[in-house]
């Protein structure tokens, strides 16, 4: 019994968020959508004005979005980021936006200019599709940029403009700017290590020269005549995923000048968008490059569709100009039987692939041109331990051809220690 006079108090338990130190208070709010973090305000005292000071903003369309709302208001919108931003206290390390929802991009000028007296390191900026919104110059005055990613909007430098010296990554996505200058932004950020263009069929007329000694992985999406690789002695990673118009024959100078720039390619990986790649009635494509390339270990073929002899024809050409490749996957795409005559052995008296160690093969249906390009691969690997056959397809509309693996296992091997491995 308590003490006589003395009220009884239960002892409460400590608040626990309250007692949080500020540094994981941060974490939290940064990995909460920008509306539930504000939301935290009304957690305790502590918490109510936390979320104005964090160093990350990632702003879309959940901001104003609700269930009886689907319009996307553009007024809506305005008032929120203003209240945000006006909000805010303390630097901002990274800030993102994606409004590509919108029907129509606001006046984001006053945005940009607001961030260009903080200390951004990190801008993305998604606009909405359709007119493209022309960036302000204040936006080129971040001085401590080191990532950054723009889509749909234009490009165009001020004159004054001295590149983003601090910029290790770029990302430029159905944007418009002119051959000429975003060859010169390239070139004006000299440490950038990862590039990524996304570039529309029609965005462009005239060879893009990239002109980046630091750079290390490149992405490019469109037509392979467009890209020119100048000085790029440390690109180690190169993805092509390859627009109708690209051309890859036998005379393409681009084609044949974008291997011989890479000296330190390890890494390729290739996409050639389904079949949309069509030749000319006088195209003819090379067997080979005019030199091996020595340095490429891995090769990745995506949406490969075996049919078609024009895209085959260029990757036998590439599989026959890397002598030291050492792991080869293949995304089969879907189609008929086709020709596969380009594929009997006698064809390929010239390939040896001593250094290729494993082969994987996905949605591996069983067609004779896959039967015959594994035989293929099999007998020109003396040095191969695996190959790894994956059956496994989304489509299950689609089924792998019965007995197709057995009669894989059996096709005779250089390698006497080649494993044929099936999965499913």
């Amino acid at each position: 019994m308590p003490p006589k006079g003395r009220k009884h108090c239960r002892k409460l338990p400590p608040d626990f968020l309250s007692n949080l130190p500020d540094n994981v208070i941060d974490v939290i709010l940064m990995r909460l959508p920008c509306k539930e973090a504000v939301r935290t305000s009304i957690l305790s005292k502590k918490w109510r004005y936390h979320w104005c000071r964090i160093t990350e903003l990632n702003l879309d369309s959940r901001l104003w979005e609700t269930k009886m709302d689907k319009l996307y208001p553009t007024v809506k919108f305005t008032k929120i980021i203003y209240q945000i931003l006006s909000l805010h206290e303390g630097p901002i390390t990274k800030f993102s936006l994606d409004i590509a929802v919108l029907k129509s991009c606001p006046n984001i000028d006053n945005f940009i200019h607001f961030l260009s007296r903080n200390d951004i390191q990190q801008l993305v900026l998604e606009l909405p599709w359709g007119k493209m919104y022309n960036l302000p110059s204040s936006l080129f005055t971040f001085s401590l940029l080191s990532h950054l990613t723009l889509h749909n909007c234009v490009i165009h430098p001020p004159s004054d403009f001295q590149g983003f010296d601090k910029l290790i990554s770029l990302k430029l996505c159905d944007v418009t700017i002119s051959p000429e200058l975003l060859g010169s932004l390239i070139s004006q950020c000299p440490l950038l290590d990862k590039l990524e263009l996304e570039i529309s069929e029609d965005s462009l007329s005239d060879v893009i020269e990239i002109n980046a000694p630091k750079l290390r992985s490149f992405d490019f999406t469109g037509n392979i005549t467009f890209i020119c690789l100048m000085n790029v002695p440390l690109l180690a990673e190169v993805s092509l995923s390859l627009y109708q118009g690209s051309s890859m024959e036998a005379d393409n100078f681009f084609f044949a000048m974008f291997f011989e720039s890479c000296t330190a390619l390890e890494r390729l990986f290739l996409h050639f968008n389904g079949s949309e790649i069509q030749p000319e009635d006088d195209d003819e494509v090379a067997t080979r490059l005019p030199f091996d390339v020595n340095c490429v270990k891995y090769l990745y073929l995506r949406f490969l569709f075996l049919e078609e002899s024009y895209d085959l024809s260029h990757v036998l050409c590439c599989i026959r100009s890397f002598p030291y490749l050492e792991y080869l996957e293949i995304q089969v795409g879907f189609g008929d039987d086709g020709n596969i005559e380009s594929l009997e052995l006698e064809h390929f008296t010239d390939l040896t692939l001593n250094h290729l160690r494993e082969i994987k093969v996905e949605r591996f249906e069983g067609t004779p041109p896959e039967m015959q390009l594994l035989k293929l691969l099999l007998a020109k690997s003396p040095g191969l331990v695996r190959m790894l056959i994956d059956t496994w397809i989304p489509d299950d509309t689609i089924v792998s051809r019965p007995g197709a693996f057995t009669e894989v296992s059996k096709f005779w091997r250089a390698s006497p220690k080649a494993q044929v491995v099936h999965k499913s």
